[in-house]
């Protein structure tokens, strides 16, 4: 990863005391992700991290999104575990979470590449002991296929009068201007920031039909906002 970026969160992490999902991918083979030399401290800083209460995401394996699939959150065509078969995703996974172990790690929950998984994803998590997924489209964290959600909607931060969001942010291509608001929005509402373990020991409630239709909804919004940002781009 691009070192001198990623630093940036680093100290914003330390400063204000925030307890992220840190999304780690086990087996990088994904060239876009090579944004410069290996970190020899690499793991030593995720440690450090995941013990002052960070949890440490399962990001895919190789994030090599080859396969063509729309998955439950369809957001993107490009996948690297949707519509992939169920045997090569359990492999996968075991091999992700026996690499992120092998090097003093305890990832507890699950962080999509592009938002690309399906109900055979979520059966070989379950079954490797993997509880929570980083993913979804609904106002508050709810219970479903025998997992716990906690929604993630947003790409930057965003004033909210209610519900429950988590914020995405690739430190790779994160500008100065995004750290930046990133470190104004953080001294104004640090406070209501949580943990993924508070989070996960308050949720009980199933998804319900309000949660599909919100679902519905995002997407489309999601979809029109993008298509909107291509036409301004053409001009």
């Amino acid at each position: 990863m691009d070192l001198d970026c990623w630093l940036r969160f680093e100290r914003i992490i330390d400063r204000f005391g925030l307890k992220p999902i840190l999304a780690v991918v086990p087996e990088n083979c994904d060239p876009e992700l090579v944004c410069g030399p290996p970190d020899p401290e690499f793991w030593e800083r995720m440690q450090r991290l995941q013990s002052g209460g960070a949890t440490i995401g399962l990001h895919g394996f190789r994030h090599v999104c080859e396969g063509v699939g729309g998955g439950l959150i369809p957001l993107h065509k490009r996948t690297e575990f949707a519509g992939v078969d169920e045997k090569l995703q359990r492999e996968w996974i075991r091999a992700g979470l026996s690499i992120l172990r092998g090097h003093g790690l305890d990832p507890r929950i699950w962080v999509a590449p592009r938002h690309g998984f399906d109900r055979a994803t979520l059966a070989a998590l379950r079954d490797a002991g993997i509880g929570l997924v980083s993913d979804g489209l609904a106002r508050e964290p709810f219970q479903e296929h025998g997992l716990v959600w906690i929604p993630q909607q947003l790409w930057e931060p965003i004033e909210k009068t209610e519900g429950f969001w988590t914020i995405c942010i690739h430190a790779n291509h994160a500008s100065d201007e995004a750290v930046a608001a990133l470190e104004d929005f953080l001294e104004r509402y640090w406070d209501s920031f949580t943990s993924v373990d508070e989070i996960a020991r308050r949720v009980s409630r199933k998804r319900d039909w309000r949660d599909r239709i919100f679902h519905r909804w995002m997407i489309w919004r999601i979809a029109f906002g993008r298509l909107k940002k291509r036409l301004m781009a053409r001009g």
